[in-house]
């Protein structure tokens, strides 16, 4: 991975750069980036081009040809054998060739650019009553040109066929720079072809003429290849799908059309710049039975009696992807079906308009599996919650590589497709194989219904037997697969992990034929080389080898659950979710949502810092690294990949880490320790909270102060309360008549005590219960940021909660630590942690928690402090995790057990826009915030489907960083509050992101306490 490039090939991609139009990357970060997949395999390109037009590509075909490299076609990179990992250089046609071109709602088509998501198409399609039917289980992040590439199909392709099915048309570039355009072609236009000038083009026609009209090829070529009744069938180039049309078989209907040909060929024949899609009418609603089964073996034979019964889908889930959702922060959340501990759900969907026919259905099947003997449960799931059951399936690839140590479920065989007659005891002999010979458990999940599970067995490549083993298993899988005349690959494609036995599976004269396509499209050997058509070995160019050795790092964080922060980083499998877009929902991850580029993703993250620590012996320090600090930079530490990745990468968590060694070895900016000194700078501050308020609002003083400390010029500057939270609340909280107007006098700053020095009063000892406080007591957590800048908003949740009959004391505690956490301060952090551990240890309890206002200060509690503690602290930190509570976890637990009541409120109509803080929909969740606000008659809350605001801490205060920060926001935040009625509230718990509204739309958001505060009777 630490190859350089020579002088002269660097002074030819400099000049190849001048001729482009988009950007061309030949230094080591980028090419590290793209040196990966989701696949095993890594492997540094020469080169990454992001061209933005078919010039571009033109000029690319151009240079290849003159040097002699290979083009890699590539869109979101999420290939899983290695299709897109080779030396050549990397074409990301994904990052500009994005437009939807047009679509014929009458003749159901639309065309597209390779970089369109299919999940955005489908958007798009919607309010024309049509989608793209293939769907992947990456189907929010896929691009139409990797499903081309890829021939990719999903869950419903037992109705709706693969992407070969429905691509019509394709236009782009051959190996020459020729531009043209494969479609249907009648007889006499498949003869014009084959009989025009003397092109590339036409040579291609007259070659698959003359090989597929010879009825002993095609015969050779259908006993060869898998057999029809294998669906999934993507080994090698599909000549068996490109004989069956009118030309060379009189009896059938289909037009002949290369681009069956080119579905599946992983671009190494053709490179697509735009696709005509058949699309299909919107179907009916769907239901979901999840039949729950003992075993694989069970729900196998299940299948075959549910397949009778023509479902849309039917996927199987085994019992390691749902023992692995139960630690999933997202997907723990979407395990309501489940029922006991099943050993495979089969989760079948049947679609009608008629929801009484669907009931009938529902009612049949299960009659005939109980009757069968098969199966203990099954709920029916119905509307929205059908959603929440596919999530849940579609995570299966990457929340299996949750699995603790060095053995991981690995992509070998995963991709195997028989007849679906035949899969019951195809898996049986798999399974035996695993067993027997290898001693080996295996993970079994997705189309049942197809004849495909995806299986994955778990061992350790990084060791020398676990190498061989890789060979030795993928070698036996596929002399099973051929027994049963299957297709090794069914959507996942060959690439480098299967290409190589492709000539076993299909025989050597197949293979012959198959290389003479390759020949003849592409002579030079300029698209894609090495997939395919002369594979390197299968386990060479491996993310992993027994060469790396296991070594081992000191951190300040506790990564034991994960076995140290290595194995931490490399549970990133390059699934590519941090890919989604904000038109997807979620939150991870926001830069990449700004910017789309690849080096801003989660992935890419995690990638460069497996990169440096895999590889300790490379340099002096790895952690002292300027690629890592690079592909750092934009990390706004959101906590969104801690639930929404699927295999829980806290990359906010890897990047604190790092950057603490980072500033060991090279200081700590200045800003950083201004930013890390807020508390002490407020406490200052606050015994002058007018002058202070007049210095950071003077345009002149505020400039000079913002260009001081880096801060944009174009960002407010956050302004003191009148007095601090800690003042107000010794003097008036838990008092008759302690609801008092919000405010009061200045000099308060004496109660808030230096840092490290515990703020807050001595708990005295807990009175029973009394006619004031009829609920009890709470701790309130004064957070530095409500005690000095929101004071309002904390004096107005203690007036709540004591007219609510509860008595609120601010215990002892020091600061968050929150932000050196965000600096990479984390020694100083752990030191704020330990403190508040030792001051709250015995004070807090289950029935007396510690309750928040700003969630990422409460928050850190459950997060970071529990790993940073001392042995002696450990159970105490993990206690107290559990009983700090957000205040809108704490209202909604006090609601649920009728301690607050609808009665408390006043009834008025009111609409409010509820934006989430990161830190609470990463680590809790919006219903406690939902069932909270809505609990006054007539408030109803409409969340925003933003992700992250933007501002992330002092993120977006950052000159480099404000217009990126804004740019988020403009994705969908701000909008939504600009689209909002003056009448309308809008709610943020953080204060970050209430920032971030007032400078972006100059609309005052409210905390969610305030509204309530507001509707008191």
């Amino acid at each position: 991975m630490r190859s350089s490039l020579s002088p002269d090939h660097r002074a030819d991609l400099a000049a190849l750069a001048d001729r482009l139009a988009g950007p061309l990357h030949f230094d080591r970060t980028m090419r590290a980036l793209y040196a990966t997949d989701a696949s095993e395999y890594q492997e540094l390109p020469l080169a990454v081009a992001l061209p933005k037009s078919e010039a571009d590509l033109r000029e690319l075909i151009a240079f290849a040809r003159h040097r002699r490299i290979g083009l890699i076609p590539r869109t979101a990179g999420t290939s899983l054998a290695g299709q897109v990992v080779g030396s050549g250089m990397v074409v990301d046609v994904g990052r500009h060739l994005n437009k939807i071109l047009s679509v014929d709602p009458v003749r159901h088509r639309v065309r597209v650019q390779p970089g369109v998501v299919r999940n955005e198409l489908n958007l798009f399609l919607q309010p024309h009553g049509l989608f793209f039917t293939p769907e992947t289980s990456t189907a929010n992040r896929a691009m139409i040109g990797g499903m081309v590439g890829n021939n990719s199909c999903g869950a419903n392709s037992i109705v709706y066929g693969t992407t070969r099915e429905h691509l019509v048309s394709t236009r782009g570039f051959l190996s020459d720079g020729s531009l043209v355009t494969f479609g249907p072609l009648t007889r006499t236009e498949f003869a014009a072809k084959c009989n025009g000038p003397d092109t590339l083009e036409s040579r291609i026609y007259r070659f698959v003429r003359d090989l597929l009209e010879k009825p002993a090829n095609r015969k050779l070529i259908r006993d060869s290849y898998p057999k029809p009744a294998v669906t999934r069938r993507n080994t090698g180039y599909a000549l068996d799908r490109l004989m069956e049309c009118n030309v060379f078989d009189p009896a059938s209907e289909k037009p002949f059309n290369l681009c069956q040909l080119l579905a599946g060929s992983e671009g190494t024949l053709f490179l697509g710049v735009e696709f005509e899609l058949n699309c299909e009418p919107l179907p009916p609603p769907g239901v979901l039975m999840c039949a729950h089964f003992a075993s694989v073996q069970d729900a196998l034979k299940a299948t075959l009696i549910a397949m009778q019964h023509r479902p849309f889908g039917c996927e199987l889930i085994d019992r390691h992807i749902l023992e692995c959702t139960k630690t999933n922060l997202e997907q723990a959340k979407n395990r309501f079906f489940v029922q006991g501990d099943p050993g495979a759900v089969l989760v079948i969907e049947f679609r009608h308009a008629d929801r009484a026919h669907l009931e009938a259905e529902m009612r049949g099947l299960e009659a005939e599996f109980r009757a069968a003997g098969l199966g203990y449960a099954f709920p029916v799931v119905w509307g929205d919650d059908c959603l929440r059951v596919w999530e849940l399936r579609r995570a299966g690839q990457g929340i299996v590589n949750n699995v603790v140590g060095d053995a991981k479920p690995r992509e070998i065989v995963e991709d195997a497709a028989v007849a679906v007659e035949d899969l019951p005891d195809y898996i049986a002999e798999f399974d035996a194989l695993m067993r027997d010979k290898y001693g080996l458990s295996c993970i079994y999940y997705a189309h049942a219904g197809a004849g495909e599970l995806h299986t994955r067995p778990l061992f350790n490549l990084k060791t020398t037997e676990g190498l061989k083993m890789f060979r030795d298993i993928a070698t036996d899988v596929a002399a099973l697969v051929k027994k049963y005349r299957g297709s090794l690959s069914g959507e996942h494609g060959d690439g480098r992990l299967r290409g190589e036995f492709i000539p076993f599976m299909v025989g050597a004269d197949c293979y012959a034929m198959m290389r003479r396509v390759k020949e003849v499209f592409d002579p030079l050997t300029i698209f894609n080389p090495g997939k395919i058509i002369d594979t390197p070995p299968m386990d060479t160019s491996l993310r992993h080898s027994p060469e790396d050795g296991d070594p081992e790092y000191k951190t300040i964080f506790d990564f034991s659950a994960t076995q140290g922060i290595l194995r931490a980083v490399e549970k990133c499998t390059g699934v590519g979710d941090c890919r989604k877009t904000h038109l997807m929902g979620g939150t991870m991850c926001p830069s990449y949502m700004a910017t789309r580029n690849e080096k801003d993703t989660t992935r890419a993250r995690a990638n460069m810092l497996r990169h440096m620590l895999t590889h300790p012996r490379d340099v002096t320090n790895p952690w002292d690294s300027e690629e890592v600090k690079g592909v750092m930079d934009l990390c706004l530490s959101c906590k969104g990949c801690k639930s929404e990745c699927p295999s829980n990468v806290d990359l906010a968590r890897l990047k604190a880490e790092w950057q603490q060694h980072y500033h060991d070895a090279n200081g700590v900016p200045f800003r950083s320790r201004l930013i890390a000194g807020f508390t002490r700078t407020m406490r200052l501050a606050s015994l002058a909270p007018t002058a202070y308020n007049w210095i950071v609002t003077a345009p002149d003083l505020s400039r000079w102060l913002k260009d001081f400390s880096g801060f944009a010029r174009g960002r407010s500057l956050p302004r003191l309360g009148a007095t601090t939270l800690a003042a107000w609340h010794a003097r008036h909280a838990n008092r008759s008549g302690s609801a008092r107007p919000a405010g009061g006098n200045s000099g308060g700053g004496a109660e808030c005590a230096h840092p490290g020095k515990p703020i807050g009063a001595q708990v005295p000892h807990a009175p029973a219960a009394s006619p004031q406080f009829p609920n009890g007591r709470v701790y309130l957590f004064c957070d530095e940021f409500t005690n000095y800048n929101d004071p309002a908003i904390g004096i107005k949740a203690v007036e709540l909660l004591n007219r609510l009959g509860y008595e609120v004391i601010i215990p002892k505690h020091v600061e968050s630590g929150r932000a050196h956490f965000s600096k990479g301060l984390v020694r100083d952090a752990r030191t704020f942690a330990i403190r508040n551990v030792e001051l709250l240890r015995d004070v807090v309890s289950a029935a007396t928690p510690l309750i928040g206002i700003e969630p990422s200060a409460i928050l850190s509690f459950r997060d970071e402090y529990p790993d940073l503690m001392p042995p002696e602290l450990t159970q105490a930190a993990a206690t107290l995790a559990k009983n700090a509570l957000l205040i809108d976890e704490f209202i909604a637990r006090e609601i649920d057990g009728g301690r607050i009541r609808r009665e408390d409120f006043i009834a008025r109509d009111q609409t409010i826009k509820l934006h989430g803080h990161c830190h609470q929909k990463a680590l809790s969740s919006l219903t406690p915030t939902l069932k909270m606000l809505e609990l006054p008659a007539g408030h109803k809350v409409q969340v925003i489907p933003s992700g992250c605001c933007g501002m992330a801490g002092s993120f977006g205060y950052e000159a480099e960083h404000f217009a990126l920060s804004q740019q988020i926001g403009e994705l969908v935040l701000f909008p939504a509050v600009r689209a909002a009625s003056e009448h309308t509230l809008i709610a943020a718990p953080g204060t970050s992101c209430r920032h971030q509204i007032k400078d972006g739309t100059a609309r005052h958001a409210l905390h969610p306490i305030e509204i309530l505060h507001a509707a008191l009777r």
